[in-house]
């Protein structure tokens, strides 16, 4: 599955991906910079600079992934939203299924 999070900036970004990878709770973790997100939070209009967090793992490790982003994540309300990845390579499937397994 993929996960997406969005987090304030780099430095957030970085932190959170670090420990998600060497907790073994995902596989890889992709920053896309600079979105800009538009949305409505306790009755307030929003416009703001953020970095998106693309986190590979799989559902049986969604619900420690979704804790431990809870316990370091800045917001409130963080997005943890996750989606299936529906095809992927078997070699690439193989190396994040025994990555999530390499690191306890």
């Amino acid at each position: 599955m993929i996960v997406f999070c969005t987090v304030p900036d780099n430095t957030v970004a970085q932190e959170i991906s670090r420990i998600l990878v060497m907790e073994a709770l995902c596989a890889c973790v992709n920053t896309i910079p600079k979105i800009t997100s538009y949305y409505i939070y306790e009755g307030e209009f929003c416009e703001d600079t953020e970095v998106l967090l693309l986190i590979k793992t799989d559902s049986s490790h969604f619900k420690a992934l979704e804790q431990r982003i809870k316990e370091v994540h800045p917001y409130d309300l963080p997005e943890i939203i996750a989606t299936p990845i529906c095809e992927a390579s078997s070699e690439y499937k193989n190396w994040l299924l025994n990555s999530l397994s390499s690191i306890k």
